[in-house]
């Protein structure tokens, strides 16, 4: 299940290790998700649900769902799609979906952990390309910076992209989406930013302006001066029969594997929605080898760029408009998927069921931003569907509601990796002009990088994110 040949990757793993799996010896590699290693030894049914025991299986790999969640050296619900793979460790199930502590574990878990305490003039939180560029700006202009990323790498969404952008040579016209994560993680200077990966920011405290994160056995208090919000977003789901079977993923959690860990999702994918991600991951499929039996889009054209459209066309993949997914079938895990038409009023039509032999389905149906934190925080909230839900209200420097708390990227409405750079970028030059007061340099880097995010929302791709933020901008913090 690993690939061993791709025609743009190169899987550097690392040293070959063994765990233990309920009995069963698993061979994994150094780097690899726990999750990530069960899967590549066919192992899909990680959990199961709490009411019916239905099986459960790896699909967000972002540590934002409940569907790995296993006990690991005796420790319940460890979200195992973002946990490192460690020799000797025992993973087992847990029965019912509910994790139990023995009393041992109980007592190694409730001793005191080491907390430290961080004082730093910008906090940010997530190291994807909207955070790890509000680092790089930030640190331009004087700040001290700490970045807090939960999973072990940074990058984010970068890190899985094999694609290469559009744009200007300043927005990585060109370049491959890994590329530019390591372009990034490159310019972070060391002498002003500090990372710290693999911890989770499980609160922040409004009356001290005091974030806390936990990580590998240790509390963090980091407070700061100027907080920004880089959280991301977290994959949509659908409603259909089966839904909830192993084998049925996020699109991102099949970028994951693929491009992050080299294991392929499955041997024939059936793909949901047909926009640049549906279409973008169909393609990286048949990069590695994997055969894409069908996409369905339920609009009456297809969303995605029509340079990626073609790819995936030339190769002899349909794609069915108006169309959607009507069950998947499958006991333990998907066997298949039955895909229907959809009339103008998004009824089924009756007759025109379609049954297809896959082991995959992939869900592509967009993203909804992870706010969670900004709601904590006191951040005026407001539903804009153009941005993809409920996301804070934010002036034209992506200051929210709370003074000294910013957002960027995903987090303040879903659009673009190029665009989450650039909101990145404003958010560290505006932080730093609050904390240090405004130069004419920093007016003008703001000037620019406002100027370029107008650039990149024009035309029809960009119409329903500047209606967002018209719509967030004229209606005020409510």
């Amino acid at each position: 299940m690993r690939i061993k040949r791709h025609p743009i990757l190169t899987f550097e793993r690392g040293r070959e290790i063994t765990f233990d799996f309920e009995g069963r010896k698993i061979k994994a590699y150094e780097g690899e998700s726990i999750a990530a290693s069960l899967h590549a030894a066919g192992i899909r049914v990680l959990s199961e649900s709490l009411r019916f025991h239905r099986p459960r299986g790896f699909f967000c790999a972002i540590g934002k769902c409940s569907s790995c969640l296993m006990e690991v050296d005796g420790v319940p619900n460890v979200r195992t799609c973002i946990e490192p793979v460690r020799p000797g460790i025992k993973v087992r199930r847990q029965k019912g979906g509910i994790g139990r502590i023995n009393i041992e574990v109980e007592k190694k878990i409730h001793q005191k952990p080491e907390l430290e305490t961080v004082k730093t003039d910008i906090a940010v939180v997530g190291g994807g390309p909207a955070g790890l560029s509000a680092a790089i700006y930030g640190a331009k202009y004087g700040a001290r910076i700490v970045v807090v990323e939960e999973n072990p790498r940074l990058g984010g969404q970068l890190i899985k992209q094999t694609h290469k952008f559009f744009g200007s040579h300043s927005q990585f016209a060109s370049v491959r989406g890994i590329e530019i994560a390591e372009r990034l993680s490159g310019e972070i200077p060391g002498d002003k930013v500090d990372i710290i990966t693999h911890s989770s920011v499980v609160g922040y405290f409004p009356e001290e302006k005091t974030l806390i994160a936990y990580g590998e056995g240790k509390l963090i208090k980091i407070v700061p001066e100027r907080l920004i919000v880089a959280t991301g977003a977290q994959e949509n789901f659908l409603p259909f029969e089966g839904n909830d079977l192993p084998g049925v993923y996020g699109a991102g959690a099949i970028q994951t594997l693929m491009n992050v860990y080299g294991i392929i999702p499955g041997n024939k994918v059936l793909m949901v929605g047909a926009g640049n991600i549906g279409v973008i991951v169909s393609y990286q499929l048949l990069q590695a080898g994997v055969k894409v039996a069908a996409i369905v889009e339920a609009m009456p054209k297809i969303g995605a760029y029509q340079v990626h459209a073609s790819k995936v066309a030339r190769a002899g993949v349909p794609i069915y408009t108006r169309h959607t997914i009507k069950k998947a079938i499958g006991k333990e895990k998907v066997e298949g998927a039955v895909i229907v038409a959809l009339d103008e009023k998004w009824n089924e039509v009756s007759g025109t069921e379609q049954e297809l032999e896959v082991d995959t389905i992939c869900l592509a149906i967009g993203l909804t931003p992870s706010t969670e934190l900004l709601s904590q925080a006191g951040c005026e909230m407001r539903y804009i569907p153009e941005l993809g839900g409920p996301v804070p209200w934010h002036d034209e420097d992506l200051e929210t509601s709370v003074s000294g708390i910013y957002v960027a990227g995903d987090a303040s409405g879903i659009d673009e990796a190029s665009t989450a750079m650039l909101e990145g970028r404003l958010t560290g030059v505006a932080a730093a002009e609050d904390l240090f007061g405004a130069t004419k340099t920093t007016r003008k880097e703001k000037e620019e990088i406002i100027r370029a995010l107008d650039e990149l929302r024009e035309g029809p791709f960009g119409e329903r994110v500047r209606i967002g933020k018209q719509k967030l901008l004229t209606g005020g913090a409510r």
